[in-house]
């Protein structure tokens, strides 16, 4: 039962060092996925003349106000993270009903951080942008892999340790 536990709080340990470096590369490398914030939001690599080009933004302002919003919400998943981990190992070798109401932090962060995928980049930026019409700035292969991850590292957070009757068998 431990190991399952320690896994999961690996897994987690995982999600949060990498959004511990996502925000850092936003914060301390602001121009880069400026850029591509940028792009994206005035929709000026997707296909020519395509009917959809009404929804591009191409105020300055407001691709500062949506690379804000991206970068908070990465802040809030990377703390939730880290703040779900230490709580997990706080309750590490307690009994299995505070252990699994000690997951809820952990829960919360992983499902931001699918969110943060999902909507901010897929049906945000690949749909609603268009952004899977670009070659140059389409991030939806990267967005999906980080789906992946997270949403697996979450189904698997989620499912209940075996009890200890459970293993002896």
């Amino acid at each position: 039962m431990m190991i399952i536990r320690l896994s999961k709080c690996a897994l987690l340990f995982g999600v949060a060092l990498f959004f511990s470096l996502v925000v850092f590369n936003n914060t301390t490398d602001y121009d880069s996925n400026y850029q591509f914030v940028r792009h994206v939001l005035t929709m000026d690599s997707t296909f020519p003349k395509n009917h959809g080009m009404w929804r591009a933004m191409t105020r300055p302002a407001l691709h500062k106000v949506f690379y804000a919003a991206i970068i908070c919400w990465e802040i809030i998943v990377c703390v939730l993270c880290w703040w779900g981990l230490v709580t997990l190992l706080f309750n590490l070798r307690k009994p299995a009903g505070e252990f699994r109401r000690a997951k809820s932090v952990a829960i919360t962060a992983l499902t931001l951080g699918c969110l943060l995928w999902l909507v901010a980049f897929l049906c945000v930026g690949g749909e609603w942008f268009l952004m899977w019409q670009s070659k140059t700035w389409n991030g939806q292969d990267a967005a999906v892999r980080m789906f992946m991850v997270v949403a697996v590292s979450l189904v698997y957070l989620s499912l209940p340790e075996p009890s200890i009757e459970a293993m002896e068998q």
